[in-house]
């Protein structure tokens, strides 16, 4: 708008002195279609422009000195100050438990007894159903009578060989007759305990997959059991995290289905890199004091990977980069002499970013005073005003 203003003022000067001074009559000059002529009446008046051009210049600075009420750039800032810094690593992840099972018959039968339902809490060794044994509880007891009498006649022939009655042989044939008798019993008692499905741990019956009368095999899915203490979080992490990635790191865990974060500790980083995606699994410990948490819920991983006490953190947004990759952030300045406030360039290194703030690793220091808005409008040694 100003260089506007400056070629009409120029055009009205220009054509005044052209009137009273006879210098230039530019319409005479057109019309006479003489090129020489117009060429040296456009020099003429180019050389006066240039000169009143100058003049105009000089005295729009002297007018910014000193005029109290001239508009200058509206900047906000911000004391920057040491403070404790935290960089995280932000990956996805599956809530998991290890005691998370199905549970499948060992032997074929009828299911004679179910003894749980859907949701019903259970104790670690709780008969939870009972297959037909098909006659082998029979065989038990037939295995045992004769298992008894194997050791009284043991216990007898052992007596008759402590007095140095009998033969060796006799003794010999008891002791080895009551060893095979022990393990048929054995052995038919083994088969038996299968029949009895018992929960291998505490914790809740979360589905019945049989009916009792139903005949049952090996293989075939009948309860899943399911304890949500031993919650855990695996996921993968890419193998360029491999050394900020440590055992006992502390990990802020989203769980965002039911908006809440839990803090917890690495407690397994793997030794195996997948090479078809470069990445290698952890575990990650997880409390469930609500018990909330449930297998397969996905979670946001925050894993702690550096941490600075004394940092220098400045919005990102303000950070500007200029020409071969310069980044620069202006600060608030005085110019010596002048009570007018400058904007200052400062070329800095950035660090880690975190959120909406970077870490600034050189070119500020504590206590500088930075610009937050208005920081695009302004370049090295413009004069601003800072307002709260």
């Amino acid at each position: 708008m100003k260089k506007v203003l400056y070629i009409s003022a120029l055009s009205l000067v220009l054509f005044s002195c052209g009137e009273k001074e006879g210098k230039v009559n530019v319409d005479e000059v057109i019309e006479s279609k003489d090129l020489t002529k117009i060429k040296e009446s456009r020099n003429v008046i180019h050389s006066e422009y240039e000169k009143l051009a100058a003049d105009l210049a000089r005295l729009d600075a002297a007018i910014d000195s000193l005029d109290p009420n001239k508009k200058l750039p509206l900047v906000q800032s911000l004391i920057i100050k040491d403070t404790a810094f935290t960089h995280y690593i932000e990956i996805q992840g599956n809530v998991d438990t290890k005691q998370n099972i199905i549970i499948y018959p060992e032997m074929s039968g009828v299911l004679q007894q179910l003894n749980v339902k859907a949701g019903q809490k259970v104790a670690k060794g709780q008969v939870l159903a009972i297959i037909d044994d098909g006659g082998i509880g029979s065989q038990v007891a037939q295995a045992k009578a004769q298992l008894s009498l194997a050791q009284t006649t043991f216990d007898r022939q052992k007596r008759l060989w402590d007095q140095k009655i009998g033969s060796e042989m006799q003794f010999l044939e008891a002791q080895t007759n009551l060893k095979s008798q022990q393990k048929v019993v054995a052995q038919l008692q083994s088969q038996q305990e299968k029949t009895i499905i018992k929960a291998p741990f505490s914790g809740t019956i979360d589905e019945v997959m049989t009916e009792r009368g139903k005949v049952v095999s090996p293989g075939q899915d009948l309860f899943r059991i399911v304890s949500l203490k031993d919650m855990y979080v695996s996921a993968t992490v890419p193998e360029t995290y491999l050394e900020q990635v440590k055992l006992g790191a502390d990990v802020n865990v989203y769980i965002q289905s039911i908006g809440k974060t839990y803090k917890g500790k690495v407690r397994q980083v793997g030794n195996f890199i997948n090479p078809n995606n470069r990445s290698f699994g952890i575990e990650v410990a997880l409390p469930n004091p609500e018990n909330l948490l449930r297998p397969n819920q996905v979670a946001t991983l925050k894993i702690e990977d550096y941490t600075n006490k004394k940092s220098l953190l400045v919005p990102e947004n303000i950070v500007q980069q200029k020409g071969n990759g310069r980044l620069v952030v202006y600060t608030v300045g005085k110019q010596e002499g002048k009570k007018e406030l400058v904007a200052v360039e400062n070329e800095i290194k950035t660090g880690y970013t975190s959120g909406a703030y970077v870490e600034i690793k050189s070119g500020l220091k504590e206590g500088d005073e930075v610009i937050t808005e208005g920081a695009k409008a302004v370049e090295n040694g413009t004069e601003i005003k800072v307002i709260k």
